[in-house]
């Protein structure tokens, strides 16, 4: 796996290394709204459980409430009179007169009382006696069905919850002789209930929107509400699982249940609420955020694309170009339809390769002329060297004949000749001694001396400590031949040449001058150009301002100028080398 990442190009590896950063956004992104949507569902509970908590309380206290008055009726002095005088018997007036002092006493007692929708007396014989703005009579089995819960709680209160003829909470509770405590049977109470009153007032704020309030009993048995549009009782909550909120589904709707457990009754308290209602906002939160994600993902991974391309598009381009490098091609052009390339570390590498590729080119040119000078040297080395023993030899016997016949100048002449010839065509080094170069000079003033005599004053200034500086092997004494050519010939009086040296800052600067007519200014612009070759060693001042250039560079060769006393001056600009004298 590392060697298959390593061999990847770079602009995949860029592309990867951003698809898996926005990889890692994306999954902190999911688990930060898990945190967020969870923290958001816990903020929903604890408000829904707060306002189903407020509610419970609420109707918890009307339900005590409703159990002092049932108390406070059933244990009434008049009623108990009213009911044992009904249960002793009398006649049908007598009844008449106590059923109205009960609905009268009944009426003094609870006849504020906000949700009582109205008060029952049953006595023992099950005759009913009500009262109350909704006092409807209660069916032969709904009284049947609250005599029965009464007497199973022996005197403390129960409650009948609603049927669907009667839509009312029933508090009931049985009516004993409380008189010497003798606890005989009287009758029974049956308080009817407003619960849909009851509930509007005190679970309004968990009733709003598409949310329901409901009880369930601890048989889960709906208290409230009656007709549910749901089936509650399917909800399986029941108090003893404690207060908290769930996800259920009934019949394929899922709903968001909140539940509190009663402290007063065996009831469980809920706040039922649509989940789709509640969290269709947070769903579509969350699709946005998916969907914006998945766009910003992709543009990304476009731009991704762009920028790796705008970085390794150029590297790319580089690449070929060095490849036609290697294929020998080193000319630098632009491609069709490429631009300029900019001025980043890209665009840096593309001109500091055109240089490279462009010096090269100059270096290989500068080598090839260079052979080419090199080649031709050798080739007039070549030349002049024909039979050089041959030449010798004579020489040699025409210096002994000169001798034996005490001609000394002739001898000279031969001497001197023999020397420069053995000098030109003798050594395979570019670079000899100047104390070397000035020999070869002295020898050939010698033979121009026995040919001009007095005519001929040559002078030479060398330093002896630039007698060890390496010069062009015959730079100089070509320059000492033009100097008698072009301007000891023409004169009559003597010409002085000069030749001197001077050292600063590591360039020594030879001088050959003369106090001739000098030299016009097109002959020197012919000498300079290499149409003018002079006689005797022909070798121009072009060829020796190419030499010394190849040998040491642009930065150094000849300077040809008037003297300033009249006359000609030439000037060999070469740096200090020295070669070991003992090597």
């Amino acid at each position: 796996m590392k060697a298959f990442y390593s061999n990847l190009r770079i602009k995949y590896k860029l592309v990867g290394l951003i698809s898996l950063m926005m990889l890692v956004i994306g999954l902190a992104t999911y688990f930060v709204m898990r945190f967020t949507f969870e923290a958001y569902d816990d903020e929903i509970y604890r408000q829904s459980a707060s306002a189903l908590n407020s509610a419970s309380l609420g109707v918890e206290k009307e339900l005590r409430d409703m159990e002092k008055l049932t108390f406070t009726i059933a244990t009434d002095g008049s009623i108990q009179r009213y009911l044992d005088v009904i249960k002793q018997g009398g006649s049908d007036y007598d009844n008449f007169l106590v059923a109205i002092s009960l609905q009268e006493r009944l009426l003094s007692i609870g006849g504020f009382a906000k949700y009582v929708l109205s008060f029952h007396l049953i006595d023992v014989y099950q005759r009913e006696y009500k009262h109350g703005a909704n006092a409807n009579m209660l069916s032969a089995g709904r009284i049947e069905e609250v005599i029965a819960e009464t007497e199973r709680n022996i005197g403390g209160i129960s409650y009948i919850f609603p049927e669907n003829g009667d839509g009312a909470l029933i508090a009931g509770r049985q009516i004993r002789q409380v008189r010497n405590l003798e606890l005989d049977i009287l009758g029974t109470l049956a308080v009817r209930l407003d619960l849909a009153r009851l509930f509007r007032d005190l679970a309004g704020p968990v009733n709003q929107g598409d949310g329901m309030f409901a009880i369930l009993a601890g048989d889960g048995q709906s208290v409230y509400p009656t007709n549910p549009s749901i089936d509650v009782s399917a909800l399986n909550v029941s108090h003893r699982d404690g207060s908290g909120y769930e996800m259920r589904e009934v019949n394929g709707e899922r709903f968001f249940i909140t539940y509190v457990p009663s402290n007063y009754m065996d009831w469980t308290y809920l706040n039922i609420q649509p989940y789709d209602a509640i969290f269709r906002k947070t769903e579509t939160a969350k699709q946005s955020v998916f969907v914006i994600y998945l766009i910003v993902f992709l543009l990304v991974l476009m731009a991704a694309l762009w920028f790796s391309r705008s970085v390794t598009g150029p590297i790319e381009r580089l690449s070929d170009r060095m490849k036609r490098v290697q294929m020998g091609h080193f000319e630098y052009a632009l491609l069709p339809g490429e631009r300029e390339p900019a001025m980043d570390e890209a665009g840096l590498l593309h001109r500091n390769f055109r240089i490279m590729v462009e010096r090269i080119n100059e270096l290989i040119n500068e080598n090839y002329v260079k052979q080419l000078a090199i080649k031709d040297t050798e080739f007039k080395a070549l030349q002049a060297q024909i039979n050089p023993h041959f030449l010798y030899n004579t020489l040699e016997s025409i210096n002994w004949s000169a001798k034996a016949v005490g001609h000394k100048q002739i001898s000279v002449m031969v001497e001197s000749l023999g020397y420069l010839l053995r000098s030109s065509i003798s050594g395979k080094e570019p670079l000899v001694p100047l104390q070397e170069e000035m020999a070869t000079i002295g020898h050939y003033i010698s033979i121009q001396a026995i040919r001009f005599e007095e005519r001929l004053d040559f002078r030479s200034h060398i330093p002896a400590r630039l007698n060890d500086c390496l010069v062009p092997k015959l730079s100089v004494q070509p320059i000492v031949e033009n100097a008698i050519q072009y301007a000891l010939e023409p004169m009559i009086d003597t010409c002085v040449i000069t030749v001197e040296a001077e050292e600063s800052g590591g360039i020594m600067r030879l001088t050959v001058s003369d106090n001739g007519p000098g030299i016009q200014h097109d002959v020197l612009a012919r000498l300079d150009s290499g149409e003018l070759v002079p006689r005797g060693t022909g070798i121009g001042l072009r060829n020796i301002d190419e030499r010394i250039r190849l040998l040491f560079g642009e930065g150094y060769g000849l300077e040809v100028g008037d003297n300033k006393g009249g006359g000609t001056r030439i000037t060999l600009v070469l740096p200090v080398e020295m070669r070991d004298p003992h090597v």
